[in-house]
């Protein structure tokens, strides 16, 4: 008999959905909306930005897997990748963020009228000598 599915394990698969859901209705807003979005997603504030709440998610996961390892119930290995990867994720926001005041301010400057294309040029008549 299948062990029934958790709150946090539904959870997770929900937030997975939900993160490929972005992904796609991403790819086909207008530049100044994804600019917005791509923006709250760099954010690092864990409040805030989804690259700031799964870098602490990792952090705590690390902190679990620390307090596991001491028990002796996950190898030292789990504890020093999950506290690799919270490092790894925290230096990449560290490096995003010098770039979100140019993503905040594509994303709030008026769109731009669409251009009209380029009228046809005259026919011209050639003759042959």
């Amino acid at each position: 008999m299948p062990r029934p599915t958790g709150y946090a394990e539904r959870l997770t698969d929900d937030i997975t959905h939900r993160i490929a859901l972005l992904a796609d209705h991403l790819s086909q807003l207008p530049p100044d909306q994804a600019a917005q979005v791509i923006a709250r997603t760099l954010d690092s504030a864990p409040e805030t930005g989804l690259l700031g709440a799964v870098t602490h998610l990792m952090a705590v996961s690390s902190v679990f897997a620390k307090n596991q390892t001491a028990r002796g119930t996950l190898p030292p290995e789990v504890w020093l990748a999950l506290g690799r990867a919270a490092n790894t994720l925290d230096d990449i926001a560290r490096d995003l963020d010098e770039h979100l005041d140019v993503l905040r301010h594509v994303g709030n400057r008026p769109a731009e009228p669409e251009a009209a294309p380029p009228a046809p040029a005259p026919p011209v008549d050639r003759r042959r000598r």
